[in-house]
C-alpha cells in the first residue's frame, strides 16, 4: 500500500467474474497490470478478490488525463472488450479524485 497525493485520480473497477477461461483471464490481467505500470502518470494499484469471483482493482493516476489515456490505450481497450465478451458477468467503474491519503502499518 502506498500514499497517493491529493488531487490524484483513483479508478475503481468492481467486477464479477465468469468461470470461463481462467488461464486466459490470469494472463491478460498480468499483462494489463504490467502495461499500466509503463503508462505516464501511473501511481500504483490495489487489488482484492472474494472466493465467489467478485473483485476490486483500484488504479491510481497523477491526473485525469493520465487515467483517460490508460482507458484509451489500444491494448487495454482490446482486453476490455474481451473481458466484456468472456470474463465478466458485470462490472462497474468509478473515477474519483483523492482528497486525502493515510497509511498505517503494524
Amino acid at each position: 500500500m502506498m500514499l497517493h497525493p491529493a488531487g490524484s485520480i483513483a479508478v475503481i473497477f468492481c467486477a464479477k467474474r465468469t468461470t470461463i477461461d481462467e488461464a486466459g483471464y490470469q494472463e491478460a490481467a498480468a499483462k494489463m497490470s504490467a502495461l499500466a505500470k509503463l503508462q505516464p502518470g501511473y501511481l500504483g494499484e490495489d487489488h482484492a478478490r472474494t472466493e465467489n469471483g467478485l473483485g476490486i482493482t483500484i488504479s491510481y493516476w497523477k491526473d485525469d488525463s493520465s487515467a483517460k489515456a490508460w482507458r484509451d490505450q489500444p491494448d487495454h481497450a482490446a482486453t476490455r472488450e474481451k473481458g466484456r465478451d468472456k470474463w465478466y458477468e458485470f462490472y462497474t467503474l468509478h473515477v474519483a479524485r483523492v482528497e486525502r491519503s493515510y497509511d498505517w502499518q503494524k
